[in-house]
């Protein structure tokens, strides 16, 4: 693993998806609550692009269909509906601070 800068902090809007395309990895990019979440772009339901979708209740929700997955842990939301291990890849975030600068959003991801 290694972290990797995705974007400055003053890019995200609260509980909006961002796209970020960085050595190899598709990712959509969430602050919500204060808190910067990192998970892989593409719904597993239908390849729907997470970062085109929006938070509720602490979930990302694809804009395709409507299926939530929780920031934290990226399982899906109602997943006992759906037989239970849905899930999305998530990323360990931290900020990176810089004098003069805005933090930078980075994440642990692994090394290709």
């Amino acid at each position: 693993m290694a972290w990797t800068s995705l974007c400055d902090v003053d890019e995200l809007i609260p509980d909006q998806g961002k796209y970020v395309e960085i050595d190899g990895f598709q990712l959509a990019v969430f602050l919500h609550g204060g808190k910067v979440f990192v998970m892989d772009n593409l719904c597993p339901h239908a390849g729907g692009s997470m970062a085109g979708g929006w938070v509720e209740d602490g979930c990302a929700v694809c804009p395709w269909h409507a299926w939530a997955f929780k920031l934290d842990t990226g399982e899906l939301h109602d997943g006992g509906a759906f037989g239970g291990g849905v899930m999305i890849r998530t990323y360990p975030v931290r900020m990176f601070s810089r004098e003069g600068k805005p933090d930078l959003v980075q994440a642990d991801l692994p090394m290709v």
